[in-house]
């Protein structure tokens, strides 16, 4: 190890570019484990921005001709100066990463700008809509973007406060449903499997950051083609998390695998952090199949011990008898014995006209009771005891759980008398169960062309998109995680058509909640679809190509239609709701959303403070993306608006300290200097439920991502 050191700082000496790039290997070989999951950590992702404009020292590629299918030129050049105006505007071009020299002079028109992942970028964002119907309540937001690099600029507004992140990846079939390095990668490419890892590996690094460290839970759904590396994967991404993988039923007439069985499911990976974990909550009548029989009934427990330490060896202070008589057929309890610690048990005489029963199990050892006699004294006391039909010495006994007991205690099971024992009789009749279920899901609205493809057509008439996700699975396996906080703020990265969104508006409607989710998506045509749109002379970036992009034609408009409760055409939604909350979809939701496209900011823009409306609706969103935005640099030096507060003018602090401690819903105090000094006695000014966060004069250092970490 130590003689490779010694070479790679030879030969970052004599070339530091190729010095660089070989200690990066030897790092990736260096952290290879000798067990567990291995993979190729290609060289970082790039990608393409079409919307781009070309400034002098960008990366760039050459675009085909118009009207030409061939794939264009894949190397990468370097802008070293433009010359021109207009359509005319010219780029001389230098090729990067060549021994040898070569040049060229391109129009401007015919390149793309490429972003490599470790490059450096300074993220805004552009808003290019919003829907309003919820009031005062925080907004959905929609990003448009490369989701790396959204992920990247989410770690300034949104680190360590994300309460559960819900993921559909692309499942890696071979077909054409995932590009690397703006390449389809196709079912034959031998390093298929390492380059998804890789791709997702980057992308949940940076999403675990985002995880609120103390409760949180990240969910991905999978098919069989890579669930096994997946899992490894997260277990290797989240070391202290806990995980676990569901199978659920989303396709029973089954997809074909040729010859093999039909796939009918698709799995579900749980990673826990913190202390998080499924809640137990009152399902849908379609869980029943799923559901223990006697959980919509009192669960009287036997008191005999089994399972783990039944015997009386294991706790003898538990080994005691229980005498019972029986009372014109029904048997009663006298009185409970004092743990017995001799041999000749069965010695002891009961009292008159009562009949001892001791803890011997079935197989005439003996066994021990679940509580001390002093517990079940009490049990027998408070009617939480129970005698099941006489059968002399052999007449069982049963007793509640304490979390049973806080059932009747919380009037979940109201009482209605007692039985001759004195155990209690409950009324069951509108008691809903609580529960958390087992790992195999066979759940009707969980069907993905029930609750994914046909909703979708009613939202959306015409459009199509592949294999959308029941909004019903969606909203059921979030609500686990988020019904008992009506604020969480849940991330879906690989956004699609929207469905998580969807999903925590139905949430929303049902108790009332403020939940908000943040979902990421690229604008990438249909496969299918680029090669009609190529002949016809279109590129990405050409409006009449973006127009029919994932972002644009899926995600934002059925976003929209659900809130509105009508079609991208503007006709009512025609079809209702089904299953936990069944309403007309034409009644939409009293829900905010706005969306915006991720932009890449130039950095002399960002230090003379020219790119601040773009950069303005990250600091909305960290002030948790509610109420009004500041959106330009404040003429008097400073702003209060709802939720947060910016101060660019020192001098004017103490008004800014005032209006801010006027305004009781304001959050953030976002305060510009480079002064640590100044900054600390503006902080110090402000009330103790206010935040301050100082951003720097020149904004580089807050909005500035160095890819591929």
């Amino acid at each position: 190890m130590s003689r490779l050191t010694d070479l790679i700082a030879r030969a970052k000496a004599r070339d530091s570019a190729l010095g660089d790039e070989l200690e990066r290997e030897f790092k990736a070989l260096a952290s290879r484990r000798a067990f567990g999951l291995n993979f190729e950590r290609h060289r970082p992702e790039s990608v393409e921005l079409p919307s781009r404009p070309v400034r002098r020292g960008d990366k760039v590629r050459i675009l085909s001709p118009r009207g030409s299918t061939e794939r264009g030129d894949q190397r990468l050049w370097r802008v070293a100066r433009m010359a021109g105006r207009g359509a005319a505007k010219v780029a001389h071009l230098a090729l990067i990463d060549t021994d040898a020299a070569e040049t060229a002079e391109v129009t401007v028109a015919d390149l793309v700008v490429v972003a490599e992942f470790r490059d450096y970028i300074y993220p805004g964002l552009v808003s290019t809509g919003r829907v309003e119907r919820g009031g005062d309540k925080p907004f959905h937001t929609v990003i448009n973007g490369e989701n790396f690099h959204v992920l990247e600029a989410l770690t300034y507004t949104h680190r360590g406060k994300i309460d559960a992140i819900y993921i559909d990846p692309p499942y890696n079939t071979g077909a054409r449903d995932w590009k690397y390095n703006n390449d389809y990668v196709e079912g034959d490419d031998l390093y298929r499997h390492s380059k998804w890892l890789a791709m997702m590996e980057r992308r949940l690094l940076v999403a675990r950051e985002l995880l609120n460290p103390n409760a949180s839970t990240l969910i991905v759904t999978i098919d069989e083609k890579e669930y096994l590396r997946l899992g490894l994967l997260l277990e290797q991404t989240f070391p202290d998390a806990r995980l676990q993988m569901v199978s659920s039923v989303i396709n029973p007439k089954g997809a074909s695998r040729g010859a093999a069985f039909g796939r009918t499911d698709e799995y579900l990976f749980f990673v826990w952090i913190g202390s998080a974990a499924p809640e137990a909550i009152p399902l849908g009548d379609e869980w029943k199949i799923v559901q223990d029989k006697r959980a919509g009934k009192l669960r009287w427990a036997e008191a005999l011990r089994s399972g783990s330490d039944p015997l009386r060896t294991d706790s003898p202070n538990q080994f005691y008898p229980v005498f019972i008589k029986n009372n014109e057929g029904s048997p009663v309890f006298h009185s409970v014995g004092e743990a017995f610690f001799g041999e000749n048990w069965q010695d002891i005489e009961p009292p008159e006209g009562c009949v001892a029963v001791w803890p011997i199990r079935s197989d005439g050892t003996e066994g021990r009771w679940q509580n001390s006699a002093n517990g079940l004294r009490s049990l027998i006391e408070k009617g939480y005891a129970k005698l099941g039909r006489w059968r002399g010495s052999s007449t069982s006994i049963t007793y509640l759980f304490r979390g049973e007991q806080k059932k009747v205690e919380a009037g979940l099971f109201p009482i209605t008398g007692r039985r001759p024992d004195h155990s209690i009789i409950v009324d069951d009749a509108a008691y809903q169960p609580t529960f958390v279920p087992g790992t195999q899901w066979r759940i009707a609205s969980h069907n993905a062309e029930q609750g994914g493809t046909n909703l979708q057509k009613l939202l959306m008439p015409g459009r199509k998109f592949p294999f959308p996700k029941s909004l019903y699975a969606v909203e059921d396996v979030l609500r686990f995680f988020v019904v008992s906080n009506p604020h969480a703020i849940i991330l879906d990265f690989f956004s699609g058509s929207g469905t998580t969104a969807h999903a925590v508006m139905r949430l929303n409607r049902q108790d009332g909640g403020s939940r908000q989710c943040i979902s990421v998506t690229n604008n990438e045509v249909a496969a299918e679809e680029q090669a009609a749109l190529r002949k016809a002379g279109l590129r990405p970036g050409d409006p009449d190509w973006e127009k029919w992009g994932i972002c644009d034609y899926i995600t934002k408009p059925r976003i929209a239609a659900a809130i509105t409760g009508k079609t991208p055409d503007g006709e009512d939604i025609k079809g209702d709701y089904k299953f936990t909350d069944e309403f007309p979809m034409a009644e939409g939701f009293e829900e905010n959303a706005e969306f915006f496209t991720l932009t890449y900011e130039a950095p002399v823009a960002v230090s003379h403070n020219l790119a601040f409306k773009r950069i303005s609706p990250l600091l909305w969103m960290r002030a948790g993306s509610e109420g009004r935005r500041i959106d330009h640099v404040p003429t008097a030096g400073w702003d209060v608006a709802d939720t947060y507060g910016l101060l660019v003018d020192l001098d004017r602090s103490a008004a800014f300290c005032d209006a801010a401690s006027a305004q009781p819903t304001l959050r953030i105090a976002y305060i510009v200097t480079d002064d640590d000094r100044r900054f600390q006695a503006v902080a110090r000014a402000l009330p103790d439920s206010i935040q301050p966060v100082r951003l720097y004069e020149s904004y580089l250092s807050n909005f500035r991502f160095s890819m591929g970490r």
